[in-house]
């Protein structure tokens, strides 16, 4: 986001102001524009910042964050499911039979996990949902309940004994 228009706009609101005044008021007026414009571009910067802070909070599973790339201003949203990402994980028929229902799920897991799966489904060139469903019919078409090798549950690490015991 370019913010020159509004401290050029500020600069000559200023100007026009100062018309009303002497030469000397005028002169003056220009000279302060000059000199407020980095002022002017670091409170603008800050309101965004705030503003970007409070959508944060409102949104709760995003976070939007002002970054300044030279002269302008980039927002960034951090944690949201963009709206191309959507459409082409709604495009990628591979994984869903035609007319199959779809459900959405929350998934929450650690941060750490999340990157490496992340890092999986990218080197297979796929979006981190169509990863997560091969995956998860992968483990049910196997009949995997969950528990890892040895019979361990994996949350718990609880082992399950079968049979009789005296």
């Amino acid at each position: 986001m370019d913010i020159t228009h509004h401290v050029d706009a500020l600069a000559s609101d200023l100007g026009r102001a100062a018309e009303a005044g002497s030469d000397e008021v005028r002169l003056a007026a220009g000279r302060l524009a000059s000199a407020l414009e980095p002022a002017v571009r670091l409170t603008l910067m800050a309101a965004l910042s705030e503003a970007a802070a409070e959508i944060t909070a409102a949104l709760g599973s995003a976070q939007v964050e002002v970054r300044l790339r030279g002269r302008d201003l980039d927002f960034v949203v951090i944690g949201a499911t963009a709206p191309a990402a959507d459409a082409r994980e709604a495009a990628e028929t591979d994984d869903f039979d035609e007319g199959e229902a779809l459900a959405r799920v929350t998934l929450r897991i650690p941060e750490a996990l999340k990157g490496r799966a992340e890092a999986l489904a990218a080197r297979r060139g796929q979006s981190l949902n169509t990863w997560l469903v091969a995956a998860a019919r992968a483990a049910a078409s196997n009949g995997d309940d969950g528990r890892g090798r040895h019979g361990r549950h994996h949350r718990t690490g609880r082992k399950h004994v079968r049979g009789w015991a005296k």
